[in-house]
Order: structure tokens, then sequence, then C-alpha cells
């Protein structure tokens, strides 16, 4: 069980990665996967209890996984991570302004790519109706349950049974009533489903739009960037794995062979530093990320040295 969590972590991980690199396509491959994953939810595991946890237990299936699905995205997002390692150490440069625009930038990115799964899930969840028939037959609100039973003869009876007609049994309210108060729910449960699939689409638009106006580079200069940052990382990832295992290899061989280790250089901990801060491009320094401009400050650095000799 432990093995097949993983998996699935990693092939959530990866369909974010994707959404990361390229936010259209991949922000459709986390809804899609979302979807297909509370379908195979709601009908394995959900079972209306039709008692009086009716309301509990269906704001729980609607509303838990999709916290657990935001939880998730801020834990595999590298950028949460490479916000909050060493913030309460550095508390008074976060004061300043700039550090605060740039760190509550990046939180607001991470949440943008981390809430499309748990929408994803809340809007399926609301499009097939079941969750909300649940809760909304167990709700303790008089007005409500008379607008739901309406003027019919069973009205009374209606009221008193709500809980028991998602399930079908055990109720004495007429077959005709109970499917028209079902209906009734799940007509409400697809509008407000329908509803929360065009608010995300619009704010994202509204959202998108807003960032590529206000952008200082052009729409081609930022497909660069993107395309940069992401070979970036993955050469990045790449190459850490390399060279940690040549310095494991070498401290492991001088350890048992007791001869002087071989020199291996090893960026310091104020080089780390460095490519760890967050970036804001800059169209003055024209560097794509904070690796960009270590290695062009050493360059000038470099430079400076040569000319002073």
């Amino acid at each position: 069980s432990h093995t097949k969590a993983y998996r699935g972590m990693e092939r959530f991980k990866t369909v974010l990665d994707i959404a990361t690199k390229q936010n259209s396509l991949g922000f459709g491959a986390v809804a899609l996967v979302t979807a297909g994953g509370e379908q195979i939810f709601s009908v394995a595991m959900f079972s209306c209890p039709c008692n009086d946890l009716n309301f509990l237990y269906g704001m729980v299936f609607l509303l838990v996984p999709a916290l657990a699905l935001l939880l998730l995205g801020y834990i595999l997002s590298k950028k949460t991570w490479k916000t909050l390692t060493g913030l309460c150490k550095r508390r008074a440069a976060l004061c300043r302004w700039r550090r605060m625009t740039v760190v509550c930038t990046a939180l607001f990115q991470v949440s943008s790519t981390a809430l499309v799964a748990p929408a994803s899930w809340i809007a399926v969840a609301l499009l097939n109706g079941k969750y909300y028939e649940c809760a909304m037959t167990g709700t303790n609100v008089s007005a409500y349950n008379k607008y739901l039973c309406g003027e019919k003869d069973s009205r009374l009876q209606c009221q008193l049974e709500l809980y028991r007609l998602p399930c079908g049994t055990g109720s004495s309210v007429p077959q005709m009533d109970r499917q028209n108060v079902l209906l009734t729910l799940k007509a409400q449960s697809q509008i407000l489903g329908w509803l929360l699939v065009a608010s995300i689409m619009l704010s994202s638009l509204l959202l998108t739009c807003v960032a590529r106006c206000t952008s200082p580079i052009s729409y081609l200069q930022i497909r660069f960037w993107r395309e940069y940052v992401h070979e970036e990382s993955s050469l990045m990832d790449t190459y850490t794995t390399k060279h940690a295992k040549q310095l494991a290899e070498r401290n492991v061989k001088s350890f048992f062979n007791k001869t002087p280790p071989v020199e291996i250089i090893t960026p310091s901990n104020k080089d780390w530093e460095k490519i760890s801060s967050l970036y804001t491009f800059s169209t003055k320094d024209n560097y794509y990320s904070t690796l960009h401009r270590a290695v062009g400050d050493w360059q000038e650095d470099d430079t400076t040295e040569s000319r002073t000799v």
C-alpha cells in the first residue's frame, strides 16, 4: 500500500511538473487526472449513510479530498520549499518591501498551480451531484427543507424523512416526490458546479491578461525564459546527483584506502545561498535566473581581477 501511494504521488508530481512548465496543457492534465480520480472515488467509496450524519458525510467527501490535494500541491512544489527554506533566519531581509513582494509573488504562483486539482475535484463532484444530494438532505434548516419538499401532499412526511431519500429505502415518501426532490438537488449541485468552472476560467483569463499587460518583456522572450528555467532546473538536478555521487565515491574510497582525498571543487555555502534565493526578472541585467546571475557576477569579478593585474 505504501508503494502504491508513493507511485501515485510520483505520478501526481509528474503532472504537476507539466503544469509548471506549460500552464494550459498542464492545468488541463491535472484537471483530467483529478476528475478521473473523483469518479472512481465516488463509485468505490462513497455511500450516503441516510441518517443524521448526511450533511457532515457529504461535506467531508466534497471538501476534505480537495484540501488534501491542495496541501499535496504545496508539498510537491519546489518553489514552496525554495521560498520557505531559511525564511525564519532572514526575518530582517523579509521586512524589506522588495523582498516581501518577491515572496508573496512566489507564494501566489505556487497557490495558482496548487489550486487547480482541488478546484477540479469540487467542480466535478458538484457536477456529479452525489455528495451535494447527501449533504443537503441532512440539513436542519426548516425553510430549505420546506422549499425542497414543496406543496405536495406528502410534504410533512418528506421533511421528516428527507435524510432517507438518497438511499430510496425505509422511506414512506412516494417515489415520484422522492425523484423530484433528488432532481432538484442535482440541478442545484450542477448549477453550482458550472458556476465554479466559469469563475475559475474567468479568473484565470483575467489574471493572465493582467500579467501579460504589465510584463516588461515580449511574448517570445517569456517563452524563452520559461524554456530556459525548465532546462536549467532539469540539468541542475542531473548534475547535482552526478556531483554528489562523485564526492561520495571519493570520500568512501579515501576512507577505506587510507589515502588523501582527490580535490573536487564544490560550491561554498555562500554560492548555494546565491542561487537558492528567489529571482525577479529585470531588463537591466538580462539574467534569466539566480544561477545565471551568479555565473555572470563571477565572470565580471574575473574580468576585474585580470584588469587589475
